[in-house]
């Protein structure tokens, strides 16, 4: 029996540039996503941004008229429920240097165990980038027509951004959120959003210059262990070269997590919120705040010029490598 050909014409609707971008993306993020560490990484991210809203509704209720700090201590001796009353009264005197400081340091915290998890998250992932693609020659299929350089880049940018949206991003602003639904006077949100805004900033900032890197790596080996090698020695051992407070600038400045340390001091402001809290509140205590304003002092960023400076070198550098590489072999 013959076979008949079917000759008539192609009715599927065809897929524009996005659905082949979001296809670049959504595959690689679902198949990290398969993996139990990387699963795990994230509910371990999650639970940081969960800590920021138990501090934020902890802060806000402690001073609060009538709320669990004031119940307690009215049920307690009548030297704490006078501590506890001049607290909040304290904090309504002072909302802005009290709000903005708290949630400042929360961020800063924050930040650093945000970077952390993404910093650990792109090594699983830089070996998924580009790496493999070209070990297999598969960037010959891939950057074929109608999938262009530019669609393959922006998929795997796309992969990255995820990544930091899911370590990073989504759970510092998942527990401001959270904080805010509790809080019992609006001058918590007034006053928390300029510190959110520094930390998003210093997200962005971070983004940039982690995207550059990873695909810069991930494009320079053709082995998942050299690659992961590689970001590794320029993560950790530049890092432990930059440490001490001696090392030459040109060392510090070749560590982009020592460049991100400077980043993070002059954009977030942890020492501006210290140095406000010790000149500009009324404390009983001088010896406390000469404390809060070494501790200022001590978290200035030394080098934010040459800081800025290293990570533009990286993310020019690795532009340069995944742009002459990113090419079918």
């Amino acid at each position: 029996m013959a076979t008949k050909l079917d000759l008539s014409r192609w009715r599927v609707r065809p897929h524009g540039v996005g659905y082949r971008r979001w296809t670049i993306l959504f595959t690689g993020l679902r198949l990290l996503l398969r993996t139990r560490f990387f699963r795990l990484l994230v509910a371990v991210a999650w639970s940081a941004g969960l800590a920021i809203a138990v501090l934020g509704f902890v802060f806000s209720q402690s001073i609060a008229s009538g709320g669990w700090l004031e119940t307690l201590a009215a049920h307690s001796s009548a030297r704490l429920e006078a501590i506890v009353i001049a607290l909040g009264g304290f904090v309504s005197l002072y909302p802005d240097i009290c709000v903005r400081g708290i949630f400042t340091l929360i961020f800063w915290v924050h930040s650093f165990v945000g970077l952390w998890f993404t910093l650990i998250a792109l090594t699983v992932l830089i070996p998924r980038l580009i790496t493999r693609d070209r070990a297999s020659n598969a960037l010959t299929i891939y950057l074929s027509r109608p999938l262009t350089t530019l669609d393959y880049l922006l998929g795997k940018l796309g992969m990255i951004l995820g990544i930091i949206l899911l370590t990073w991003t989504g759970p510092l602003v998942f527990g401001w959120l959270v904080s805010m639904l509790f809080a019992t006077n609006r001058d918590f949100i007034v006053y928390s959003i300029a510190p959110l805004a520094r930390a998003l900033a210093f997200n962005g900032i971070a983004l940039v210059a982690l995207a550059a890197i990873a695909l810069g790596v991930s494009a320079l080996a053709r082995t998942a262990r050299n690659t992961t090698i590689l970001w590794i020695g320029l993560w950790i051992i530049a890092g432990t070269m930059a440490s001490p407070p001696h090392a030459p600038a040109w060392i510090r400045r070749a560590s982009f997590s020592h460049d991100l340390g400077e980043v993070r001091e002059r954009v977030l402001r942890l020492d501006t919120a210290l140095s406000d809290a010790a000149t500009q509140l009324p404390l009983l205590n001088p010896r406390f705040a000469t404390s809060l304003s070494r501790a200022g002092e001590r978290s200035r960023a030394d080098d934010f010029g040459g800081a800025l400076a290293g990570l533009g070198v990286f993310v020019i550098a690795s532009s340069l490598v995944f742009t002459r590489l990113l090419r079918p072999e």
